[in-house]
């Protein structure tokens, strides 16, 4: 299961995301990106964790760096 996300994940950066002109994430790295990580640090619990980083990308959040936390845990990381 976690290899085809993983799998998901690169087709969706390298054909849709690569593709377009403007950059539409607020966070860095971007969401695709932290759910590739989360899902290899934490497995299918990684999956999870990229789905809330997901809903809280929206016009109304500061943004910024988020990086995967190293304890799972869905309250964003701080530094």
């Amino acid at each position: 299961m976690s290899k085809f996300a993983c799998r998901m994940i690169r087709w969706y950066q390298r054909n849709i995301s690569a593709k377009r002109s403007f950059r539409a994430c607020r966070y860095y790295p971007s969401c695709s990106q932290y759910t590739l990580e989360a899902i290899q640090r934490f497995g299918i619990r990684g999956i999870l964790l990229g789905m809330v980083r997901i809903l809280r990308c929206q016009p109304f959040a500061r943004g910024g760096y988020d990086p995967v936390p190293t304890k799972f845990t869905f309250h964003r990381v701080m530094k």
